[in-house]
């Protein structure tokens, strides 16, 4: 009987895709859960890739003329009360504040003391708060546009969670912009969803559909909504990123004017749009495996690691001392904007149990150095693109020249592997029994592999679209740019409709 293969993480995929998930979290270190319900503690390895994220998509955002800045956590009730549709959108996920301080009773145990004259709202979202500063910042078309964002944390009081896709607390970015025209506004809009777009792709290694949102899944209190939507491996989407055009809704409602040039009040025009910590939720599910996590070398904390092979204390010192100098020349090599990262793992443990634990941190490459390496001047390279066991001997010389070029070959590896999973289970369907039949589980061996993408005609009606979603566990994930102009038949009502994604999600 042939051995059956083993595995680093347990339970696999196949076996139990929620539960393989949180033990690929657990086992790469990255965070865990929190003594407060439904919060989590990102650990080190978890919040470097998240600084990575962040100073990425900074730059970016700041390239294109944004600017930094922070406002406060709580908001005043009375704040969104002024936006009808957006407080009703988020009411069930506020945290609210409605005393000011604590003070011991008789027994000695604290209560609270003090309630608020206004009870404050742990901040969702800030358009709210942002919309009566930005009242006040706006005076003439002169200061327009106006262009924000924030590094924060937010705050839903989810009560189902998992790490990184869904947390009571969490950590994003949110933009805020004004505008003195409806077009700027949503040239804006666009502008940074393909800033979204080609970060997933380029840095995440993650393909994304960009579209836009229908009535049912549009932003509360948004004119249009547009988004990002990945394909995890579970053939579920993952809304990866949002960007909203706001119209004249906050503005109108915060009494952000300006005077025009021809010296009229005019109404601005505004945006919001965010990504957030879930986009390591997207990363993990995009690549990882039945070994632990899978990083793209582009969105790594650090590309490679140095493992000393010292099995005798004769040759200890001189081992390490040729690893020291192979990280002071890897380290040398350019990387992107920067410099190759390099690890060296030199702790006192076995050799496999410091190799398996970097296959489970996902770092891209693993280098093997022994006193048998160190006479060939060689390395003996593994990539986590591969199977751990697959492994090679290098020239020295050779593999230090060339680091950039194989971290770029991995990252690239990684994009298209994806993007070939993503096609071979997304399909186009032109009747209602195939849609049917497409989302059904019981026509496939597994109830819990999910069919993947659906692309559809559809005539987009709210009503309909919520039937389908009770009945079905499926939604519109967005009208796909690329198909945004064609018109086809809906396969449900025969009306003149829009091609659109659906799919279960996240």
């Amino acid at each position: 009987m042939a051995k059956q293969a083993k595995n680093a993480i347990s339970p696999t995929r196949s076996e139990d895709y929620p539960e393989w998930y949180q033990q690929v979290v657990k086992a790469a270190d990255l965070a865990e859960t929190s003594p407060v319900r439904g919060c989590m503690v990102i650990k080190p390895w978890g919040y470097a890739i998240w600084e990575n994220i962040q100073r990425e998509l900074d730059r970016r955002f700041k390239e294109s003329g944004h600017r930094n800045a922070y406002f406060p956590l709580f908001i005043p009730m009375s704040y969104l009360q002024k936006e009808a549709d957006h407080v009703e959108g988020f009411a069930k996920e506020c945290a609210v504040v409605t005393h000011s301080r604590l003070e011991a009773d008789d027994e000695g145990k604290l209560q609270p003391a003090g309630p608020l004259e206004e009870p404050l709202i742990v901040r969702p979202t800030s358009e709210t708060i942002i919309g009566e500063l930005f009242s006040k910042w706006v005076q003439s078309y002169r200061d327009l546009p106006l262009l924000i964002n924030q590094w924060a944390n937010v705050v839903r009081w989810e009560m189902r969670t998992r790490l990184f896709l869904r947390t009571a607390e969490f950590l994003w970015q949110e933009g805020h912009t004004v505008h003195a025209t409806a077009d700027e506004a949503m040239e804006e809009t666009r502008k940074i969803l393909d800033i979204y777009a080609d970060f997933a792709e380029e840095f995440l290694a993650m393909p994304v559909i960009t579209g836009e949102k229908t009535e049912a899944e549009r932003f509360p209190g948004a004119d249009v909504t547009y988004a990002i939507e990945a394909m995890m491996q579970d053939r579920k989407a993952l809304q990866a990123g949002t960007s909203h055009f706001l119209g004249q809704n906050f503005a109108k409602s915060s009494q952000i004017k300006y005077l025009s040039a021809e010296g009229q009040e005019e109404y601005a025009w505004t945006t919001s749009w965010g990504v957030s910590t879930r986009l390591v939720g997207g990363l993990i599910m995009t690549h990882s495996d039945d070994d632990g996590l899978v990083l793209p070398p582009r969105i790594a904390p650090a590309h490679l690691v140095i493992i000393p092979v010292t099995p005798k204390e004769e040759t200890r010192a001189a081992v390490l001392e040729y690893c020291q100098k192979l990280q002071k020349d890897l380290e040398a090599q350019p990387f992107l904007d920067g410099r190759v990262k390099v690890e060296l793992d030199d702790r006192d443990i076995r050799g496999g149990e410091k190799t398996w634990g970097w296959v489970k941190k996902g770092i891209p490459v693993r280098v093997e150095v022994g006193p048998r390496d160190m006479e060939k001047n060689a390395v003996f390279v593994g990539r986590r693109d591969r199977a751990p066991k697959d492994k090679e001997a290098i020239n020295r010389d050779e593999f230090v020249g060339g680091i950039g070029a194989l971290l770029e070959e991995i990252q690239n590896n990684l994009l298209a592997k994806a993007k070939a999973f993503r096609d071979e289970h997304s399909r186009e369907i032109t009747s209602e029994a195939d849609f049917v039949e497409f989302f059904t589980p019981k026509n496939r061996e597994d109830p819990e592999i999910h069919a993947g993408f659906a692309s559809v005609g559809f005539c987009c009606d709210p009503e309909l679209e919520d039937k389908i979603a009770k009945e079905h566990k499926v939604t519109v994930r967005c009208i796909p740019n690329a198909t945004a102009d064609e018109e086809v038949p809906c396969i449900f009502t025969g009306k003149p409709g829009k091609r659109v994604v659906f799919a279960k999600s996240y």
